[in-house]
């Protein structure tokens, strides 16, 4: 229990005094300045995140990487199905491997894959 002086009369009082015993006055602690501060400090930060973009951004960049994930994951089910799968299921699994590339705009994948899905379908007697 520290002693600080009351900035009203001087007089020295408690640090934890919820008054000044002297004039009454409530005292200004140094903790409640450095709470409000930081709390100022973040609502700031918040702000600026939110109305500077940042939000969209955090948003889009997520949105990319559940887009390749779904991608990778389409890819691993392709795998399962041509190790195990009759032909047909190839050919659909292939297909779902092509439309996830497409939804993440991955140009380049998109057409590697369209291609094996074309030679996949073609081996299970669908013409695409």
């Amino acid at each position: 229990m520290a002693l600080q002086a009351c900035h009203e009369c001087g007089t020295q009082i408690s640090s934890e005094a919820k008054t000044c015993p002297s004039c009454g006055v409530i005292p200004k602690n140094k903790s409640n300045t450095v709470s409000q501060v930081v709390g100022v400090v973040c609502i700031i930060g918040f702000a600026w995140f939110y109305f500077g973009g940042g939000l969209e951004k955090q948003a889009a960049k997520e949105m990319s990487n559940i887009e390749a994930q779904v991608a990778r994951d389409a890819v691993k089910q392709y795998n399962i199905a041509k190790a195990a799968g009759a032909p047909i299921d190839i050919c659909v699994q292939a297909g779902l491997v092509s439309a996830s590339y497409l939804q993440a705009k991955d140009d380049t994948n998109y057409a590697k894959w369209k291609d094996i899905e074309a030679a996949d379908c073609s081996a299970a007697g669908v013409p695409r």
